[in-house]
């Protein structure tokens, strides 16, 4: 059942639901209702309950215990102290195992939110809209003999929010990239060297490095002398080239982007009217005003310049947006510098010193200079201007919907590969996300085994995170560990940064483990796109926690480091430095799967906990019990995978197998299942 519940008046519809709920008047959405400005609500907490969701956020599976804030943020540094990533995903789901009492909230506002889950107060749970209006949807759980009040309450919030995006089946295969290849010879070395080492490859990435001058929708020709060609080069390959496009757009007279956009009034502008100036990469640069359907759709329009040549995916970053400055801010630091001049820099007035530099980074105050212009809705000609930090949490998902938009009329027959860094719910309709600039630790290892459950809750099927780790320098014991969790994750791409070591997986030496780990991606490939599809069209999760599955039992609810992945698999990722293995918790009888070589051995094992050993070039998953999962034989892309010969690991009697060409944009089950016997 879904309930709404709607406070004050939200300058923009957030374009997070597609199903329509009458608005209540005679309840209340469980806790106390303060419908001022900033509105709040509060709820005390059982001792026993837990809170699941908020998507992209730090700290565990469940959220209790801690504050998290829905801000679009340029993370630049996370660490278990950052209240703020790139997308706003405010969906929670509240469970008391001894009650069994179970609900969803989604509080739909596109600006500041703030969670506070027995934080300050160890019993309370407090959230604080610092926007003129929120919507509040309720979802309790519905009679259900097939799935757990947990996995049901998710499921109708799924379907409340649409249908998550599915990008092409190649998009399932194993990604290449860093901020860092800066010439086509770049590109063909690293499509040479993994072919060469007999290591799958599906796709490699081009950063900002291929643009001239970091302006969007440009192709630096002396680096690339010719694009098409080296796109078609590659896809005889069976490897596409996916390219970054950013939220800025440089200032510069006979850029014809930027004409444009000056000349009809698509670009972001201050209260007085002039056009908002910031800083990005390349250098002074105007935004986009996408809540704007007409800058909308001219923006996702370019984008046929980069599909003509023959890309057919695609990544869009710095869409919080970010900022490195604005004129007004870089003004006001160069003043506060300038007043140090000829003091005797003490202990206070040093530690003011210090930060100045980097203060001009995506300020509040810069997010609160410029303006957003719709027109109305009743087609009279006015305008309604908004100010941005009344909206800011739905910036990048209209980036994501201007190109996906785009893309579907440019290409109406053929799926294309699309996510971004910034979000908010709705935006998975859309494109998928990554998970930003992690780090080179275990700890974000263990992060991202955290957050796929959560991103799932949101809508966001099609996510991963820079396996290896985006800054710093991986060693070669975590990459291969990394990789072992990315054989799962629907997301597989390797990046890093320009400034630390060679990542790809032939840069360790002998990639014999690089080759076996990676086999089983593609061995996989069947079940995965079968049940992220299947997913997708149900309203399911793909990735879950075993709470999902398990709601009663104690152990299963509070296990954080296992995942349910698909109908039949959970696995058990090592996270930690110079493991032989792990301890695993089954809450039922499985089948033990390890894959080495691209052999396989199994084992049963019954209820229970137990150490598993697990070298480096293996990988060890589990198998529910009455469940199989078929496996093929490895391939070096995802074109090559057979799905006629397939080999069934489990103990049950039949597989459902989604099969479609890859490329098929109007998905549906009829006709496309095919039943898999016993093995």
């Amino acid at each position: 059942m879904i309930q709404k519940f709607v406070y004050g008046d939200s300058p923009v519809e957030t374009g997070a639901v597609v199903k329509s709920v009458p608005a209540e008047t005679s309840s209340r959405p469980y806790g106390n209702v303060d419908s001022g400005r900033p509105f709040s609500w509060m709820y005390t907490l059982a001792d026993d309950e837990l809170v699941f969701g908020l998507g992209e956020a730090m700290h565990g599976i469940n959220k209790r215990g801690y504050r998290y804030v829905s801000w679009c943020s340029d993370a630049t540094v996370q660490s278990e102290f950052t209240p703020s990533l790139y997308g706003a995903h405010n969906i929670v789901l509240l469970y008391s195992p001894s009650t069994e009492n179970c609900f969803a909230l989604f509080f739909d506002t596109p600006a500041r939110t703030t969670f506070d889950i027995a934080y300050t107060d160890s019993s309370l749970f407090t959230v604080i809209c610092e926007g003129a209006g929120v919507s509040i949807y309720v979802i309790t759980p519905e009679p259900s003999d097939t799935e757990s009040s947990l996995a049901n309450v998710i499921r109708q919030f799924r379907m409340l929010i649409g249908q998550s995006y599915i990008p092409p089946r190649w998009a399932f295969g194993f990604q290449q990239s860093r901020w860092g290849y800066k010439t086509e010879e770049d590109i063909r070395e690293v499509v040479r060297r993994y072919r060469e080492a007999g290591l799958p490859l599906d796709a490699v990435y081009l950063d900002i490095d291929y643009m001239e001058d970091y302006k969007d929708f440009t192709v630096d020709t002396t680096k690339f002398p010719d694009m098409k060609k080296l796109c078609k080069d590659l896809a005889d390959e069976g490897v596409h080239v996916v390219p970054i496009i950013d939220a800025g757009v440089k200032v510069q007279e006979g850029y014809d982007v930027y004409d444009e956009g000056v000349k009809n009034g698509y670009f972001c502008k201050k209260e007085d009217g002039s056009l908002f100036t910031a800083g990005v990469w390349p250098g002074r640069s105007h935004f986009a005003d996408l809540l704007n359907p007409a800058a909308r759709r001219w923006f996702g329009e370019k984008y046929r310049r980069l599909t003509e040549l023959g890309i057919d995916g695609f990544w869009n970053d710095m869409n919080e947006p970010a900022m490195f400055y604005s004129d007004e801010s870089l003004a006001a630091v160069f003043e506060k510098i300038k007043s140090f001049e000829g003091q005797n820099l003490d202990i206070d007035s040093f530690f003011e010193f210090t930060p100045l530099s980097g203060s001009t980074f995506n300020r509040e105050d810069d997010y609160r200079r410029f303006y957003h212009e719709l027109p109305s809705a009743d087609g009279s000609g006015e305008v309604k201007r908004i100010r941005h930090d009344e909206v800011h949490n739905i910036y990048g998902a209209n980036m994501t919907r201007s190109a996906s938009e785009a893309l579907r009329e440019i290409s109406p027959d053929k799926r294309m590969l699309l996510f971004s860094r910034a979000s908010y719910i709705g935006a998975h309709r859309y494109g998928g996300i990554w998970t930003g600039d992690n780090q080179s630790s275990w700890t974000h290892l263990l992060q991202e085994i955290k957050m796929m459950p959560s991103l799932n809750m949101a809508g966001f099927l099609y996510t991963g995170a820079d396996i290896g780790g985006f800054a710093e320098s991986a060693t070669r014991e975590l990459l291969l560990r990394w990789l072992a969790l990315g054989d799962f994750i629907p997301l597989m791409r390797n990046h890093c940064a320009w400034n630390g070591r060679n990542q790809e997986c032939y840069a360790f030496g002998d990639t014999a483990a690089f080759k076996s780990v990676l086999g089983l991606r593609y061995a996989l490939l069947p079940y995965i796109y079968s049940e992220f599809v299947k997913a997708a069209l149900s309203g399911g999760m793909y990735i879950r926690p075993l709470a999902f599955d398990y709601p009663q039992d104690r152990h299963a609810l509070r296990v954080e480091d296992e995942l349910l992945v698909g109908e039949g698999i959970l696995i058990a990722p090592i996270y930690e430095q110079n493991a032989e293995g792990r301890y695993v918790y089954l809450p039922e009888a499985m089948t033990k799967v390890t894959w080495r070589g691209g052999n396989i051995t199994m084992e049963e094992k019954a209820a229970g906990s137990y150490y598993i050993y697990v070298p480096l070039d293996a990988v060890v998953f589990f198998v529910k019990q009455g469940k199989l999962v078929p496996l093929s034989q490895p391939a070096r892309n995802t074109s090559e995978v057979d799905y006629k010969t397939l080999l069934c690991v489990g103990t049950g009697t039949s597989y459902e197998l989604y099969e479609d060409d890859g490329y098929t944009r109007n998905i549906t089950l009829d006709g496309h299942l095919r039943t898999l016997g016993e093995k």
